[in-house]
């Protein structure tokens, strides 16, 4: 059983969708932590969220619990992180508010435990507040010596606020998750060349993403296309593609069919507003149960 840790946080977001129509509004849950939890899990991985958790839970996390393996500081409701984002269609998003609450409160240290008794095939670092704390938990994981393969994904704001902090990131972990946009950031004209045994994906919307591989002659990407789907809501399709790669990277299938693996999952989510894919198939169970 492929086994995966990911840190990183869990949001009520505030979605509009102005390619559907202007200012059109959703209340929803989100965060790259969960996108990317639920993701790998509906890919096949057992998988640990390590997360700020709300004490009461509120009904809309609620189903969290039949599908991952939640665990974290206890914080009030009104504590935890909330975002605000607008899609205007063509891949095109901005990040327009976003408040991390208790974030502060993951620990690095509080891992040690975990990752030393229990086994995980990946340790993800999805986006937190800034590179310097995505830093924190992967300067701690390696100190662990737990063996697991450390990935980690970013974003723009990351990127604009810290740059040099982002690069330290992305050499020094085995896999990088980002979006073109992203890698035009980090790396202007310059090819994007992996470290010796590292990978990196790049996604690039509705084109697909590309896989470059530490062994590949002059830094030359295994491009993997993305299914057509009728687009309602993107939020988290990044961190659904990194879910679903991670998922099959821990299946021990090849780069590029993890990436394949991944696309797919993205195409699934986006065709639901917020992460409502990976409840349908629970849902439809609980109701066949009650019959």
């Amino acid at each position: 059983m492929s086994t995966i840790l990911v840190i990183g946080c869990v949001s009520f977001d505030t979605v509009h969708l102005d390619q559907i129509a202007p200012r059109k509004s959703h209340q929803t849950i989100g965060g790259a932590g969960l996108y990317t939890a639920l993701a790998a899990a509906r890919a096949g991985a057992t998988v640990t969220l390590y997360a700020p958790k709300p004490f009461p839970m509120p009904e809309a996390l609620a189903p969290l619990d039949a599908v991952l393996n939640w665990i974290g500081p206890q914080v009030a409701v009104a504590d935890m992180p909330t975002l605000e984002i607008i899609h205007h269609g063509n891949d095109r998003a901005t990040l327009v508010g976003a408040s991390w609450g208790a974030e502060n409160l993951l620990s690095p240290d509080d891992l040690q435990t975990l990752v030393t008794d229990t086994h995980f095939d990946i340790a993800h670092i999805a986006a937190l507040p800034t590179a310097e704390r995505q830093l924190q938990f992967m300067r701690s994981l390696k100190a662990f010596k737990a063996n697991q393969v450390i990935s980690a994904g970013t974003y723009a704001r990351a990127i604009e606020a810290a740059a040099p902090a982002v690069k330290e990131l992305l050499n020094g972990v085995d896999a990088f998750f980002m979006n073109s946009n992203e890698a035009r950031m980090l790396y202007g004209e310059e090819k994007i060349v992996p470290g010796e045994y590292q990978l990196i994906f790049v996604t690039d919307g509705a084109r697909g993403a590309d896989v470059f591989l530490s062994n590949e002659p002059d830094a030359t990407p295994q491009h993997v296309t993305a299914e057509v789907v009728d687009v309602i809501d993107p939020t988290g399709a990044g961190d659904s593609f990194c879910g679903g790669a991670l998922a099959g990277l821990t299946l021990y299938v090849s780069p590029v069919a993890a990436a394949q693996v991944g696309t797919l999952v993205a195409s699934k989510s986006i065709e639901y507003v917020g992460p409502a894919i990976y409840f349908i198939e629970d849902q439809e169970q609980n109701q066949d149960q009650d019959c």
